[in-house]
């Protein structure tokens, strides 16, 4: 077993996808790519001579030949190479969420160093692709530091009420019913009154598939009739409670679905786990699907929704937020993501309106009053 260490670099920009960089990986990516290793040493900047010698270097610590020596021949990686190079792209991909909230911790941190005036605001989110870049956007424009924590969106709310987060990410479609799966997993986490919802975006999600859709895979149903291989999302993630609901929808158990027990942490690792061949469809976003390269089938429009308690509106972060979020600026950013549109950005907007859930003048009669330890019942 090879061991692993981490390491950061600072820099003026960073690139858009959460990764750790390691010479190796780049190094073979850029073999693969350019077709030869003095191609390769030229995308790198590098001589030659260093990139010959570091490749024959990592063969002899590895104790595995990396790339085809045959003189004349364009260069190509040998299978264990491919294989080396697919694997770490499959547990980038899985860690991608984990890299994102190491990078934003770190981020604060030399933030408050660096910019002691700068806001620091702290996001728990369900894992969506316009986060990263609005806290890209935020740092940039507007020395605001999002320090944002992907979790799935139940454990989002739960943060934020146990006070962990002054802003929770979670999505869900528009107005769900009172019976839904949505409500149910949301309801007893949101109160009117106490939480506000800030609006962001709405989003399409559907199913993720092999480019050109060679199985012809349309729907769910298609899925589950055919026993395809599904890759799926870990419990307590808001894309498990959509699947779970649309599956109720169509007459469907979970059972009937031939890997909803597989789990993958994110969107970009269920597209990854697609685009390898492992699995046949994952439902997720279109525009993780379209960083892939797979075809997309969507099933539902929801609203990604940012949610705070009432007493946070009023702190200078916040108010810094929700202007950056109706700036033109940021829905040109935002619209430039598939499936993505603005929803209301930087708005504040009622629990009722758009979760309509409770009634007015009836909810204290149904729900009862949270009584102090030792009250009497």
């Amino acid at each position: 077993m090879r061991k692993v260490q981490l390491s950061y670099q600072l820099s003026a920009l960073r690139e858009p996808e959460a990764r750790i960089h390691n010479p190796l990986i780049d190094l073979l990516y850029a073999v693969r790519t350019q077709g030869s290793i003095s191609g390769a040493a030229r995308a790198m900047g590098l001589s030659y001579r260093h990139v010959w010698g570091q490749l024959k270097e990592w063969e002899r610590l590895l104790g595995q030949e990396l790339i085809v020596w045959e003189r004349g021949q364009a260069a190509q990686l040998t299978a264990f190479a491919d294989k080396l190079l697919w694997t770490e792209r499959l547990a980038q991909a899985r860690l991608a969420p984990k890299i994102e909230a190491l990078r934003a911790d770190l981020e604060r941190t030399l933030a408050l160093a660096f910019e002691p005036t700068a806001h620091v605001l702290s996001l728990y989110a369900s894992h969506d692709d316009a986060l990263p870049r609005l806290q890209d956007f935020a740092a940039t424009t507007a020395a605001l530091h999002l320090d944002i924590q992907f979790c799935g969106s139940v454990d989002a709310i739960r943060a934020l009420n146990e006070g962990r987060c002054a802003l929770a990410g979670f999505h869900a479609r528009a107005t769900p019913a009172a019976d839904s799966l949505t409500a149910q997993a949301y309801r007893p986490l949101l109160q009117p009154g106490q939480h506000k919802l800030i609006g962001f975006a709405t989003r399409v999600q559907g199913l993720m598939v092999a480019p050109g859709n060679p199985l012809r895979i349309d729907s769910l149903a298609r899925l589950a009739k055919w026993k395809l291989r599904f890759v799926n999302r870990a419990p307590g993630a808001g894309t498990r409670v959509l699947l779970d609901e649309l599956l109720t929808e169509a007459g469907l158990v979970p059972q009937a679905l031939s890997g909803y027990d597989r789990c993958e942490p994110s969107h970009s690792a269920v597209a990854l786990a697609v685009a390898s061949g492992s699995a046949d469809a994952g439902l997720g976003t279109r525009a993780a699907a379209q960083v892939r390269g797979l075809d997309f089938v969507p099933l539902a429009t929801e609203h990604y929704h940012l949610v705070c308690l009432k007493t946070a509106l009023e702190q200078p972060a916040v108010q810094a937020l929700r202007t950056l979020l109706a700036s033109h600026l940021w829905l040109q950013q935002l619209g430039q993501l598939p499936g993505y549109a603005p929803d209301h950005s930087g708005q504040v907007r009622a629990l009722r309106s758009l979760l309509p859930w409770w009634q007015f003048g009836t909810e204290a009669l149904r729900t009862p009053p949270v009584l102090p330890p030792g009250t009497p019942g």
